[in-house]
């Protein structure tokens, strides 16, 4: 059986900030460890990107909030049946865990690496160009060339009041994906919309296609309603909405 490639879009703003932070978190720890400085250049320039989507001086609070609805959400559950009682047990660990890590933090997340004076200059000139060349930051440049371990000291040093956030962040998407079934549905002519249950607030639609599939979908929704239109890449053309009726997977993630 083929791999599925998976395309995820948020409906509402605070899961559209959630996917955004995950990706950037899920490309500094790809890049973070490597030992090529070239690496290192990319884990940097994700994390300066996440200090910037981390400035919001709410997003503490966002966090907090969801973290809590989402206790409140797995607690009413307990009762159900067929509910396994240790799995419940170790997601609401988990989620606690989460809450505490948020709680604990003595700064807004993300002050540590904002407020290096290093790592101010490197994005600085980062919105320039190929500003961050080694003639443009020499200091930068160095730092490059050292060893792994000293880089990865730094950059650990800089994560350190991200953490709790990247891991509640990564645990609430996590229950997100997996609290409802995926199934096969049809888009029909290569057009499939469905309206959403208010009464239980959809976070974000993935939509599912075999791996090599020459198709893709175009997702837009917000709480009321989602659409779907897939398009077909050309050769050398830009992409067409395709005629044909499209099997895919969809899960309306209702957590």
């Amino acid at each position: 059986m083929a791999p599925l490639t998976v395309f995820e879009h948020p409906l509402n703003e605070r899961v559209r900030t959630f996917l955004r932070l995950e990706h950037l978190f899920e490309k500094v720890d790809y890049f973070m460890p490597q030992y090529d400085p070239w690496a290192t250049r990319v884990a940097v320039e994700a994390l300066i990107d996440i200090t910037a989507v981390t400035a919001r001086s709410d997003l503490r609070t966002e966090i907090a909030k969801e973290l809590d609805r989402n206790l409140a959400a797995v607690e009413r559950i307990a009762s159900q049946p067929g509910v396994d009682p240790n799995a419940l047990e170790r997601v609401l660990k988990d989620l606690e865990r989460a809450l505490a890590g948020i709680a604990s933090l003595t700064s807004p997340i993300g002050q540590t690496a904002r407020e290096d004076e290093f790592l101010k200059g490197v994005a600085q000139r980062s919105t320039i160009p190929g500003g961050a060349c080694s003639f443009d930051l020499p200091q930068y440049h160095h730092w490059l060339v050292q060893s792994p371990e000293r880089r990865q000291s730094r950059l650990d040093h800089w994560l350190q009041d991200l953490r709790p956030a990247d891991a509640a962040i990564r645990l609430m998407l996590s229950l997100a994906r997996s609290s409802a079934t995926p199934r096969q549905v049809t888009a029909v002519g290569g057009f499939f919309q469905e309206a959403l249950d208010l009464q239980a607030p959809a976070q974000m639609v993935r939509v599912a296609l075999p791996g090599g599939s020459s198709r893709y979908p175009e997702i837009s929704g917000h709480k009321n309603r989602f659409s779907i239109r897939f398009m077909t890449i050309e050769p050398r053309l830009r992409p067409t909405p395709t005629p044909d009726d499209v099997e895919f997977r969809l899960t309306c993630c209702v957590f």
